[in-house]
């Protein structure tokens, strides 16, 4: 009798070390939605269901003022990151093979290696001495910052999606004559957008959700929606808080689940 091929789901424990691992992730999650609509003021006593501390949100011209800060520099940054990322795919996989090409790779994707801490203290004295030299204070740094971080966060989704597509299309468009440009407008683009938009939708929601690098390189006045937040609990947690995190909970489920059906490969 032949012996059944190995799998780790069989092996003594695995069930338990499973359910244990999902109750870890997924159970404050649940436990914050769940006392987002707590009528108390305690965020550990239930006391009862409301959705005023979702109306307090929406009435809260300072949560109003922050979100959209926030969603301006992460459509900007988005926007910034899918562009540079597109290019970058581009140059390192429509192309023979280079020598210093690994290299081009690690450094795109240095972000997601280094510490972000110390990606934000370089970044805060890089733009301090900006600030010294222009007496410019704005948003451009928030938004110059956040682009660089989310670009290869931007850059895998689209450089699978070159890997991924059959060059024959380009071919026969070279053979009619198409020119480069041509051939990249009407062949590799439409093919390239799913991977693009899926690129963009990740580099947004890495931009909107970021703490540690706003903190280090905003100026004041310049809070967004999670660094306010990161402010309110230094001062009182409140359900308030449960509910701004409950909707960008649903946004950020929303558009990583747009970014899955976008990336999947078809039979």
């Amino acid at each position: 009798m032949a012996n059944k091929a190995f799998s780790v789901s069989r092996l003594p424990g695995f069930s338990t070390m499973a359910l244990l691992v999902f109750a870890a992730l997924y159970l404050p999650i649940l436990m914050l939605v769940l006392y987002s609509f707590n009528s108390g003021k305690s965020v550990a006593v239930w006391e009862g269901f409301t959705l005023d501390w979702y109306a307090r949100a929406w009435a809260n011209q300072q949560v109003k003022e922050v979100t959209v800060r926030s969603l301006v520099i992460a459509s900007c940054a988005s926007v910034v990151a899918t562009v540079a990322a597109t290019m970058a795919a581009l140059g390192t996989t429509r192309r023979k093979a280079f020598k210093g090409q690994t290299f081009i790779y690690v450094m795109i994707n240095q972000p997601l290696m280094v510490p972000e801490i110390v990606t934000a203290v370089a970044l805060l004295i890089f733009f301090a001495s900006i600030k010294v030299a222009t007496g410019y204070q704005g948003l451009g740094y928030l938004i110059a910052a956040h682009s660089a971080f989310c670009i290869p966060f931007a850059y895998l989704p689209i450089r699978a999606r070159l890997e991924g597509m059959d060059l024959t299309l380009e071919t026969a468009a070279a053979d009619l004559y198409a020119s480069p440009w041509q051939t990249f407008r009407r062949v590799t683009l439409p093919l390239l957008a799913p991977g693009m938009i899926a690129g963009l939708m990740l580099a947004f929601v890495t931009s909107l959700d970021d703490v540690v690098i706003t903190v280090f390189v905003k100026s004041a006045g310049q809070d967004t929606l999670p660094t306010y937040m990161l402010g309110q609990i230094r001062r009182q947690v409140t359900s308030e808080v449960n509910a701004i995190s409950t909707v960008l909970l649903v946004l950020t489920v929303v558009l990583l689940t747009a970014f899955f059906f976008l990336t999947r490969k078809k039979d």
